[in-house]
C-alpha cells in the first residue's frame, strides 16, 4: 500500500511539474499579468535565487522595471537582487560573476556591452545558471528579449515626418536628434530614425545629433543644440529619459508651441504628462507597455526560466506601438 502510495505521488508530481514548462509565443505580450508570474513561481517548491544587472538606474523604465521585478519576488518568496552597472562593462562582468558565485538560479543582463559579457555568461550557463538577456541577441543566454530597433527607429522617425509634413511648407524643418551611438541596439535605432526622415521627408534638415541617455543629459544636449541651432523645431529621441530633458529645455527656452515637436520611444510617465499638457513630448514608442508592465513580463520570464520552462525560440521579440496624446491617457501611471 504504501509503495503505491508514493508511486501515485510520483506520478502527480510529475504532471504538476510538466504543467509549468508550456512553450511561450515567440512576441511577448504586453497583457500578461503579475498574476502569471506568481504562478509560475509557485508551480516549484524551490524559492528562486534571481540577480539583474542594468546598464543605469538613472533612467525610469529601468528603476521601475526593477522595483517591478523585486515587489513580485517579495510576494512569492523569491530573492531578487538588482543593481546598475553605470554602462561600464568591467562593472557589469564583476556584478555577474558576484552572482555566479552567490548561487543564483537565474541571471538577467540589460548589457552595457553584449559582447564584453558573452564569456561570463557562458561561465553562468556552465554553472547551470539559466540566463536571459534584456535587449540584444546574446549567443550566451538561454533568451533573449529583443526588440527590432531598426523598426522601431524608423517609427519614430515616420511619426516625426508625419508632424513635419502636416506643420511645415515643402516639409523645410530643422531637426535635431538625441541618440546614443556608443550603445550598439541604440545606435540601430538611430539609424532607423535618419532612414525614416530621408525617406518620408525629405526636405527636413538635421542639423545637430547629440548623445542623451538620460533627461539631465537631454536637458544639456538641448540647450547646447539651441545655442547654436535656435530654429531647432522638432526633436527624434532614441529613448525617454532625453526626450524629458529635451522638453524641459524647450519650456526654459519658451520654445513651446504648435509646430514643435519630440518624438521618443519608452512612454515615461514624463513624457505623457508631458503630452497631456500640451507641451512639447507629441509621440512616445511603448515597448511592451509601461515601465510597471516590463517589470511583470521580465519577472513571468525569469520565473518562468527559474521552474524549467521551455521557449519555442532563443529571441522572443516584443511589442511596440505609438502613443500621442489621443491614448496617452491609457497608459499614465499605471
Amino acid at each position: 500500500m504504501k509503495r503505491f502510495l508514493s508511486l501515485f505521488l510520483l506520478a502527480a508530481i510529475l504532471a504538476f511539474s510538466a504543467a509549468g514548462c508550456e512553450s511561450s509565443q515567440t512576441t511577448s505580450s504586453s497583457a500578461a499579468p503579475a498574476s502569471s508570474a506568481a504562478a509560475s513561481s509557485a508551480s516549484g517548491s524551490k524559492k528562486l535565487k534571481i540577480g539583474v544587472t542594468v546598464q543605469s538606474l538613472s533612467n525610469q523604465v529601468w528603476s521601475v522595471a526593477c522595483t517591478t521585478m523585486k515587489k513580485l519576488a517579495d510576494a512569492d518568496g523569491n530573492t531578487l537582487s538588482y543593481m546598475s552597472c553605470d554602462d561600464t562593462s568591467s562593472k557589469q562582468i564583476e556584478q555577474i560573476e558576484n552572482f555566479i558565485s552567490g548561487g543564483c538560479d537565474v541571471i538577467m543582463v540589460n548589457p552595457s556591452d553584449p559582447n564584453a559579457i558573452e564569456d561570463v555568461c557562458k561561465q553562468a550557463r556552465d554553472a547551470g545558471i539559466k540566463v536571459m538577456c534584456w535587449d540584444n541577441t546574446m549567443k550566451n543566454t538561454d533568451i533573449n528579449w529583443v526588440i527590432d530597433n531598426q523598426k522601431l527607429g524608423y517609427m519614430i522617425g515616420e511619426q516625426a515626418s508625419t508632424f513635419i509634413n502636416s506643420k511645415f511648407k515643402d516639409g523645410n524643418v530643422e531637426v535635431a536628434v538625441l541618440d546614443y551611438p556608443q550603445t550598439a541596439i541604440l545606435l540601430e535605432r538611430e539609424k532607423g530614425i535618419l532612414q525614416a526622415l530621408k525617406e518620408k521627408s525629405p526636405n527636413a534638415k538635421v542639423v545637430a545629433q547629440q548623445p542623451a541617455l538620460n533627461a539631465t543629459q537631454g536637458l544639456d544636449a538641448m540647450e547646447t543644440i539651441l545655442q547654436a541651432h535656435p530654429n531647432v523645431k522638432v526633436v527624434c529621441c532614441i529613448g525617454g529619459g532625453g526626450a524629458v530633458g529635451a522638453n524641459e529645455a524647450l519650456k526654459a527656452a519658451n520654445k513651446i508651441a504648435d509646430d514643435v515637436g519630440i518624438f521618443a520611444a519608452d512612454a515615461t510617465d514624463q513624457e505623457l504628462a508631458s503630452m497631456l499638457s500640451g507641451e512639447a513630448n507629441r509621440m512616445s514608442v511603448i515597448i511592451t507597455g509601461t515601465p510597471t508592465v516590463i517589470g511583470q513580463n521580465c519577472y513571468q520570464l525569469l520565473t518562468k526560466l527559474g521552474s524549467g520552462g521551455k521557449f519555442d525560440n532563443q529571441n522572443v521579440y516584443r511589442e511596440i506601438f505609438p502613443v500621442t496624446a489621443e491614448n496617452a491617457s491609457q497608459y499614465y501611471k499605471k
